[in-house]
């Protein structure tokens, strides 16, 4: 990684995947603390995509800004293939990116109730006509 280029945090890393899927207007953005209750990441950041074209859009961006950012790639990324639900694993964190059938499905939120749960609120204004 080059010197110029910051090593974030997990929280400062999770809120900067959180803002790339803002970003592709993903939907009910949320980042759990999980590592006082897992070993598998400090924190998930979950959202939804209203199609499999804007999963892949969203999980793109995620993975653009942070390389952009920080340099760093996923050390492993699922589910591209069918776009319900793609996961990008960064380590200390991991990004899950599904469409609203598969999110409710899956219900990690449910699942990982546990760790502390932040509702992502974009710090860009919205823009009124």
């Amino acid at each position: 990684m080059a010197d110029s280029l910051p090593d974030l945090d997990s929280e400062a890393l999770a809120r900067l995947a959180a803002e790339a899927c803002d970003d592709r207007k993903a939907v009910d953005i949320r980042l759990i603390r999980v590592d006082e209750v897992s070993s598998l990441a400090d924190w998930f950041v979950i959202c939804s995509g209203l199609s499999d074209v804007q999963v892949r859009a969203i999980a793109r961006s995620v993975e653009d800004q942070i390389e952009e950012t920080t340099g760093r790639l996923p050390l492993r990324r699922e589910g591209q293939k069918e776009g319900r639900w793609m996961l990008l694993d960064y380590g200390e964190v991991i990004v899950h990116v599904l469409t609203p059938s598969e999110r409710t499905y899956y219900d990690l939120e449910s699942f990982w109730g546990h760790g502390e749960q932040v509702r992502f609120v974009s710090s860009t204004p919205a823009v009124t006509p």
